[in-house]
């Protein structure tokens, strides 16, 4: 049995908790890597104890969900209210982060952003990242590496 790389592993993490997610208009994961070991996930939804949009639908202003949390910050807020330290730290995202999230990653100390898909990449969150030398890859997600059944 052939095994799955790092990438693939982290990345499969992300779509698995992109199925938590609470948002009806785009289901996204994330997951803080250092050390090749996973120290929190995410994945955009309410606060804790709040309405969802999967309940009360979304609460939409300037064609953006003002309701959610994006994943990526779920994760780095994660992080922050249990003391684990994210510099140096790796995300890896199911979809291209935004602009926000961009920012938020970068001031968390996190050096590079693996993401699966893109969606509405803005240049300049691809600009805010080159200026802080965070690495940006694609990294494709197979849904067969998911695949119990082996060859």
């Amino acid at each position: 049995m052939e095994r799955i790389t790092w990438d693939q592993y982290f990345m499969a993490q992300s779509h698995l908790l992109a199925l938590r997610s609470t948002c009806t208009r785009l289901a996204v994961g994330a997951t803080i890597v250092r050390d090749k070991r996973i120290i929190a996930g995410g994945y955009n939804g309410s606060i804790a104890g709040g309405a969802h949009c999967i309940d009360e639908g979304c609460y939409v202003i300037d064609n953006h969900c003002v309701r959610t949390i994006h994943a990526e910050m779920n994760a780095i807020i994660q992080c922050a209210k249990f003391g684990v330290p994210t510099e140096g730290a790796e995300i890896y995202v199911t979809h291209f982060p935004c602009l926000h999230c961009c920012k938020a990653i970068i001031q968390s100390g996190i050096r590079a952003v693996y993401y699966a898909q893109d969606y509405k990449n803005h240049p300049y969150a691809l600009e805010l990242f080159q200026q802080a030398n965070v690495l940006v890859r694609h990294v494709p997600f197979d849904r067969e590496v998911l695949s119990l059944l082996q060859k």
